[in-house]
């Protein structure tokens, strides 16, 4: 069993297939983290030291004991107003306005199967091989009872956690700071990788050694943002690709969070991943709960490669769902980059048969279809098409876009409204608006409450009459904006962002139930919403509204460490492109693109023949190559902030079969030879290059590496096809 309780010491073991989890209830309740990290086989209590502690207060129940404090001790959740100073997973403010909760132990219970939660994402396991331990705590004097949710996949060595509160007292409390996770540990020689960004520039890696106070990272924006990754790894300072510890948490939420790592005045060291405090205030009357979202954690004593494939395994065979969860994806093309709003119903059809001949599979209408839509600063929220412009009904589209043996697929921004709008003229108070107060725009326009069910139910009518026109096999969900005007005229302040986000999780899931055959791609300016909770609706995102290869070499490098390449969508563009201004070759841009879901953002009548010739060779080795890039296992090679060249490979599951790219950054006079070193081959096999027709022994090409070529042109690329002989 991956879950065991042992009675005689009131200690809990967790354990996957290499990796070991530990707490213990001690002699007065509180329940204390011993141990996480590689399968160990004691209970590690011994781990606990007692010290008395100059100005560490100590809890009543203790007595004369002065070297029992909390302010020391690792804990599994801790609190606010029990003596440990350090930063709290949980502050509660009581209706006497008091900040304290004591939370003791109460019972637990060891359940088979994974815990879900309702109306959050969650990691799944269909084969009922997890166990859910389930720990409740409680507050004597609030009545407040919080129950820690651990799901453990011992296959897969994932742990979740997860958190619910119930109000059980007669009085009211506010949440004002809730995590799902907390990870404590008795030393605090640390690096922390968190990846930061910004809009066309996201999940840029940054490791930090980790100092005395505390490093915080998250989001205000109301979303997960492009500014930091709802992920961070915790890691061995002598921690690289291949060797070393690390500990990875990826929360499964979209909206508002916050990460802090904090090393302590004994370097002990705390890492919590949870929401943000900040406009955040959850009050619960009497009976009332609050699910905490979900903290998938891992570790890996062999690198943050390992630990990224534990993750990747887990989000592609654990969270994503649905028709497309392990299926090939089309190759689209997007209208955005080839048109922008300059389209019509020609327009498109004109594209498709282009698509057609290329091999493309889908074409994707993408903004300016609806109402009146001529640019940015009109129209969202009247989700009515615009046959005027398109100079057909959209079924009439539909059906010649099917003729030219091409698939179709559309863009929304269901939780968006602009002030010139029929919507918001019939219903300002839809929008998140300050009353009193004009409204903060971004790109000119609104957001729209789907904190509110009666918004939400509006939107919804209107997109399935949408969808209900034609045979629309795809949906490109955009959000194009933050959300600063956080106020509901329906929803008690304090629980509008984090009430928001499930109301949008609410949309999706019922446009699954009701579409199960929709492939929906998330999207909020690209990767503005990249996370592992829309991952559960969404089984891919669109990386980054950058599309220039160099650029996407990095942000596709920092989006590996936790997402798989099917979670992905990375597009050939044109030149020079429109983000930077910066022409790469059109082989070298495919290459880039084909490190996930594949496809198309340009005109394809602005190619040249010989360039048509090239995308329909690129098409070809891709739906080659799908499965591999899909399923296979993705080794970084190189770092592409500070190499001269950027590679990653994919290689199978029975390492029959492996997949090389290889994209040079630097040209210089006289250059020397790169030689790219590969992994995870079968070191006495021998594979053979498909298209050379060379052998070599994969001990050889991870020992000593494959010779680039030295050509005098700008970022030239290579991708070599390895088959075990």
């Amino acid at each position: 069993m991956a879950v065991k309780f042992q009675q005689e010491n009131r200690i809990f073991t967790l354990d996957t297939k290499h990796t070991s989890y530990r707490m213990k209830v001690d002699a007065y309740g509180f329940l204390l983290h011993l141990y996480y990290g590689g399968r160990v086989y004691g209970n590690m209590d011994y781990l606990l030291t007692c010290y008395d502690r100059g100005f560490s207060g100590n809890p009543w129940d203790v007595g004369n004991d002065r070297t029992y404090s909390l302010d020391a001790l690792p804990q599994e959740y801790p609190v606010m107003g029990v003596g440990d100073f350090r930063n709290s997973a949980l502050i509660v403010r009581n209706e006497d306005g008091s900040e304290c909760c004591d939370l003791r132990y109460v019972g637990h219970e060891i359940k088979e199967g994974k815990y879900g939660l309702p109306g959050l994402p969650a990691v799944y396991d269909d084969a009922g091989e997890a166990q859910t331990l389930e720990i409740t705590l409680e507050d004597r004097v609030s009545g407040l009872r919080v129950t820690l949710l651990y799901g453990v996949l011992e296959e897969a060595d994932i742990i979740t956690r997860s958190v619910i509160l119930e109000n059980r007292g007669s009085k009211h409390v506010t949440v004002g700071k809730a995590a799902s996770a907390c990870l404590d540990f008795v030393t605090g020689d640390f690096d922390l990788l968190s990846f930061y960004g910004r809009h066309t520039m996201e999940r840029n890696l940054q490791r930090e050694t980790l100092g005395h106070g505390t490093y915080a990272i998250g989001s205000r924006r109301g979303t997960s943002s492009h500014q930091y990754n709802p992920a961070v790894i915790l890691a061995d300072k002598n921690a690289t690709e291949d060797a070393g510890s690390c500990y990875g948490m990826v929360f499964v939420y979209s909206g508002n969070f916050l990460c802090e790592a904090e090393r302590d005045q004994y370097d002990q060291t705390r890492l919590l991943m949870g929401l943000q405090s900040d406009l955040f205030h959850y009050t619960l009357v009497q009976g009332e709960k609050l699910t905490i979202p979900e903290t998938i954690l891992c570790y890996s004593d062999q690198g943050f490669g390992l630990l990224s494939n534990r993750f990747h395994n887990c989000i592609r065979e654990h969270l994503c769902r649905g028709k497309f969860q392990d299926a090939p994806r089309p190759v689209l093309l997007n209208s955005w980059e080839a048109a922008y709003f300059a389209f019509d119903g020609q327009k498109i059809l004109k594209l498709a048969r282009s698509t057609a001949a290329l091999g493309i599979d889908m074409i994707v209408m993408d903004d300016g279809w609806f109402g009146k839509r001529e640019d940015d600063n009109s129209g969202l929220g009247d989700w009515q098409v615009n046959e005027k412009k398109l100079g057909c009904t959209l079924r009439e589209l539909i059906e010649k876009v099917n003729a030219e043996g091409v698939k179709f697929g559309i863009w929304i921004e269901p939780e968006m409204v602009s002030e010139d709008s029929g919507l918001y003229r019939k219903h300002p108070d839809w929008a998140l608006r300050i009353p009193g107060r004009e409204p903060v725009r971004g790109r000119n326009q609104l957001v729209l409450d789907f904190s509110r069910k009666d918004v939400r139910d509006s939107i919804f009518e209107q997109i399935c009459k949408i969808l209900d026109q034609g045979n629309i096999e795809y949906v490109k969900w955009d959000m194009n904006r933050s959300i600063v005007d956080v106020f509901s005229g329906k929803t008690m302040q304090g629980k509008v962002t984090y009430d928001y986000v499930l109301g949008v999780y609410d949309f999706l899931e019922r446009l699954l139930q009701k579409y199960p055959d929709l492939l929906i791609e998330g999207c909020s300016g690209g990767g503005g919403r990249f996370d592992a909770g829309m991952l559960y609706y969404t089984p891919q995102i669109w990386c980054s509204d950058n599309t220039d290869a160099l650029d996407r070499l990095r942000i596709q490098y920092g989006t590996s460490f936790f997402y798989p390449a099917s979670a992905v969508c990375s597009h050939v563009s044109a030149v020079p492109n429109h983000q930077t201004g910066r022409s790469v070759g059109l082989h070298t841009r495919g290459v880039v693109a084909m490190a996930g879901a594949f496809g198309y953002e340009l005109d394809p009548e602005k190619l040249t023949e010989e360039e048509k010739a090239a995308v329909g060779e690129q098409i070809k080795q891709y739906r080659k190559w799908e499965e591999l890039i899909r399923r296979g296992r993705y080794h970084r090679l190189s770092d592409p902030f500070t190499a001269v060249y950027t590679a990653w490979m994919f290689v199978s599951e029975e390492k029959d079969r492996a997949l090389l790219s290889v994209v040079m950054l630097e040209i210089h006079g006289n250059m020397s030879v790169s030689y790219v070193k590969l992994k995870g081959l079968d070191d006495t096999a021998v594979y053979r290059d498909t298209e050379s027709g060379k052998r070599y022994y994969g001990a050889d090409l991870m020992a000593a590496g494959l010779p680039m070529p030295v050509e005098q042109k700008e970022y030239p690329a290579y991708q070599i096809e390895l088959i075990k002989e």
